[in-house]
């Protein structure tokens, strides 16, 4: 149970640093305002027009006498906007890391210079980059789309399907959330996919600890761009304890410092990867 505490306190850690450094908290927060806009159009979007979807995928209720016709309708225009609202929280991090991928990886080698050691960097062209970001991303999507599947037909049993499964769910978010979060980190070291799956169920009481408050505060869509930057900052630092690299607090009091007089702002260039103005 001491990994759960430790899988959160990177998630304090992560908004403690972004606090720290304010003009940084400032740069992850676009992305995350960009993704805010296009889903909040299309959830707009989806609630104009699940009446007439539901209607157009029922054409064998329209002979039904009211109430019936209506209550089945409404339950079911219920459900869609349901479940677009659920794709939308589960899809909201991964969309927000593809946006943001120049941004967050930016703001992830600025946490490892400030931590000291190796600033690892991916080495390739930005394109290949966000490849590689989607691609790991609809693969944790389909992982992710897998277990909904199972804990949705798991619900329909009596007592467990009403509390059992809804902390299963938090807990499958909660962990490839943490998985996508850390990939900003373990990405531009090398790790794939499955490296990264396997590191993270070596320690899954600590990513549960950091993934399932993140998951119940991703809820609220406003508290998710807020809290984004500080969550990138967090995996970062967890990744770098799960790859096994020392951190601030463990190297030396007497080793010398990285020298930056700048703030912690990197040198423009690079990549395209965009930098804070100085």
């Amino acid at each position: 149970m001491r990994d759960l505490g430790v899988g959160f306190g990177y998630l304090v850690k992560g908004q403690k640093w972004v606090g720290t450094h304010g003009r940084w908290f400032g740069f992850g927060l676009l992305p995350g305002l960009v993704t805010l806009v296009l889903y909040a159009g299309a959830l707009v979007g989806l609630g104009y027009g699940a009446d007439d979807l539901v209607s157009w995928v029922t054409p064998f209720a329209d002979d039904w006498t009211s109430p019936w016709l209506a209550a089945f309708r409404g339950a079911l225009t219920a459900l869609v906007f349901a479940f677009g609202l659920f794709l939308a929280v589960i899809t909201f991090t991964a969309v927000t890391l593809l946006v943001g991928q120049p941004f967050y990886e930016s703001l992830s080698e600025e946490v490892d210079r400030t931590e000291g050691g190796e600033v690892p960097e991916s080495g390739l062209p930005l394109w290949r980059e966000l490849w590689i970001s989607a691609r790991d991303s609809l693969r944790v999507l389909a992982r992710v789309a897998f277990y909904g599947v199972l804990l949705f037909a798991c619900g329909f049993i009596p007592v467990v399907g009403q509390t059992v499964v809804p902390v299963l769910g938090f807990c499958v978010s909660g962990f490839f959330l943490a998985e996508e979060l850390t990939a900003v980190a373990f990405q531009r070291r090398g790790v794939e996919l499955k490296e990264r799956l396997t590191l993270l169920r070596g320690r899954r009481l600590a990513v549960l600890g950091f993934g399932v408050p993140l998951t119940l505060a991703f809820l609220v869509p406003f508290v998710a761009v807020f809290l984004m930057p500080g969550a990138v900052a967090g995996a970062t630092l967890m990744a770098r304890e799960l790859g096994g690299e020392t951190g601030r607090d463990d190297r030396d009091e007497n080793s010398p410092e990285d020298g930056r007089a700048d703030g912690g702002l990197p040198a423009p260039g690079g990549k395209g990867v965009p930098h804070l103005p100085r």
